[in-house]
């Protein structure tokens, strides 16, 4: 046994001054019966045993590992810098895009919010993580009141939206149609440092843009400019409650919410809404069915009407709403997503009667871009991050950006992700020129088919991409005080520059291949009837999306202001297969024997078709 010491987190630098006494470091001697720490009188035998434990012990504080020392090797931390500035790939594509008046000031902007989101911004973002939402169902007294607690770092969050007009920039229109675009690359930079917070940002844009499709008039008005303010007190963020308890994104049959319409015209809301998005929101809209005199309601999509209402009263009561509980999900713990009973709410409808599904097409196609905003920066800031660790690592006696099999596999991750935000950057062009009314016929198509591809297939690709970033890092990329794991738990015509350029030449004929092979099955699967269709559906998405991100980036290489690494990243991303569901379909998947063979496959030994098979 060892006598206590108070404090020894300085022992192993300490060393003896020249008036040091013995009985100073007494208290580090084992205790016995001869020997104690108070001092007693010893003999010479006893003295030059004190002498030798005198010398072991300070040999003992200068070794590794005693008491609290861990070593001597502390692995530097990656960090995140400026992440504009960091993001060349960002630059050339604005600097390509942008008129220069536009991109001056964009650019200055950028610069400053990206040292924003290093300095401040990330911080609370992590707060965000390690502090999620708690319901409080009632005061000190036993009043109901269902209270969501967000940590100060999530309401900071939302001052901060205001403040960089996060929603603003994209309806104010300073830049014409190129402010979705400038909206767009903002929140690319925000998105990965924001504790999921943008999430709600993303239903305050999709609502903004619904309203606005409506027209601004009545309460609609008042919304439109509280989602749309750059003051953080005026500020307003929305929900979504369109999910109940059969879930999915079949409204018209899973929809049970009512609605009675009231002597004023506005209407009372009953329901329960099993998945609310952004719960502490301002404000929400969401699907019901109005009730005639009679009590009955029509079902199907033709039934559903678009309501708006504010989530509490003047009071700062909650209007006519119950939180029943805050949902377990797997990632996204910073969002409080609850589970509501609608005890006739009072709302205001704003669609046309029955014309609800249709009023949210908007709304999700908002949200859907938002998705993919997440996605492809969470890939971006994921290989930042794994490069930046890449030249403070060492193992084998070099850095591990000097390990070449190590840095091939950061490049295909960054292939990836280049054609991934060129995609995302192309459905924000076209958005930006729909709502300046400045849209071709083929915009408005291109449009509506690249949004719902983009959001499938850079979804899949941010899993993918992210799960390999982690292991970039090692063992700390799974563990959870770093920060890291929470990463993975949110054509033709352009092809016609750079067929003239003889290192896009091969890549361009790739493509056109794909292109071709792509055009015979959609021949082909015609006549094979439905179960071919909707066997081939998924590849189909992955095949308009790798072919139209290889002309996006070919397109980006035959550029004026490319370099060498764009032509490679084009390169790189050709080389695969683009036309997977040509591939499937020709392997026989997508036949009647097949969806046969798959069902037997899956349910092999299982009771489920005991018999059966």
């Amino acid at each position: 046994m060892f006598c206590r010491v108070r404090r020894v987190s300085h022992l192993s630098t300490w060393s003896p001054g020249t008036n040091h006494k013995r009985w100073k470091l007494g208290c580090l001697l084992p205790r016995c019966p001869k020997l104690s720490c108070r001092g007693t009188k010893m003999s010479a035998g006893q003295s030059q045993k004190v002498e030798t434990w005198d010398k072991c012990t300070l040999q003992e504080l200068k070794v590794p590992f005693a008491r609290t020392e861990i070593g001597t090797f502390f692995q530097e931390q990656p960090r995140i810098g400026n992440q504009y500035l960091e993001d060349a790939f960002l630059q050339r594509y604005l600097k390509t895009r942008l008129p220069p008046q536009v991109l001056e000031k964009v650019s200055l902007d950028l610069e400053r919010f990206g040292a924003r989101v290093a300095a401040e911004i990330d911080a609370l973002g992590h707060e965000c993580e390690l502090n999620p939402p708690a319901l409080q169902h009632y005061d000190a007294w036993g009043r109901r009141v269902d209270h969501i607690v967000t940590c100060p770092a999530w309401k900071k969050m939302k001052e901060i939206a205001a403040e960089e007009g996060l929603i603003a920039e994209a309806y104010e229109r300073r830049y014409s149609n190129w402010s979705r675009v400038y909206q767009v690359a903002k929140l690319y930079l925000y998105a990965p440092s924001a504790g999921l917070f943008t999430c709600p940002l993303a239903m305050t844009d999709g609502a903004a843009k619904v309203i606005e499709s409506l027209g601004l008039s009545g309460p609609l008005a008042k919304a439109f400019g509280h989602l749309t303010s750059r003051e953080p007190r005026k500020f307003w963020t929305s929900g979504q409650w369109m999910t109940e308890r059969k879930g999915g994104s079949d409204v018209a049959s899973g929809t049970e919410s009512v609605a009675r319409e009231q002597p004023d015209g506005t209407y009372c809301l009953y329901g329960f809404k099993w998945f609310t998005s952004a719960t502490d929101s301002d404000m929400t809209l969401t699907l019901a069915r109005i009730m005639d005199a009679q009590g009955r309601v029509e079902q199907g999509s033709r039934g559903l009407s678009l309501f708006f209402l504010e989530v509490r009263d003047k009071e700062g009561k909650l209007n006519g709403i119950e939180v029943q509980r805050l949902k377990e999900k797997l990632g996204t713990r910073q969002v409080p997503t609850a589970e509501l009973l609608l005890d006739g709410a009072q709302a205001h409808r704003i669609s046309a009667e029955g014309r609800g599904v249709a009023s949210i097409a908007n709304m999700l196609t908002i949200t859907r871009i938002h998705n993919v905003i997440s996605a492809v920066a969470g890939m971006r800031r994921m290989i930042n991050l794994a490069r930046e660790y890449a030249s403070k690592r060492v193992v084998f006696g070099k850095l591990i950006k000097d390990h070449p099999l190590h840095m091939q596999t950061v490049a295909r991750l960054e292939v990836e992700t280049r054609g991934a935000f060129l995609m995302l950057m192309e459905i924000a062009r076209l958005l930006g020129l729909e709502e300046t009314k400045m849209a071709s016929e083929q915009d408005l198509h291109l449009l509506r088919l690249l949004t719902p591809v983009a959001k499938l297939y850079t979804g899949k690709q941010a899993i993918a991409v992210i799960s390999e970033g982690l292991e970039c890092f090692g063992g700390q990329g799974y563990m959870e005080d770093t920060g890291l794991p929470v990463a993975l738990r949110d054509a033709q015509g352009k092809l016609e520059l750079a067929s003239s350029i003889s290192e896009l030449e091969s890549s361009v004929q790739l493509l056109q291949d794909a292109l071709n092979r792509l055009g015979q099955f959609t021949q082909r699967v015609g006549s094979k009837g439905a179960v071919a269709m909707e066997l081939a559906a998924r590849d189909f998405a992955y095949t308009l999306a790798r072919i139209y991100t290889g002309a996006l980036l070919l397109e980006h290489a035959a550029g004026p202001d490319a370099c060498s690494t764009d032509t490679y990243a084009a390169q790189r991303w050709c080389k695969q297969d683009l036309c997977p569901v040509d591939s499937e379909e020709k392997a026989g998947c997508y036949d009647a024997k097949a969806a046969s063979r798959d069902i037997s496959l899956v349910y092999e030994r299982s009771p489920v078709l005991k018999g059966k098979l």
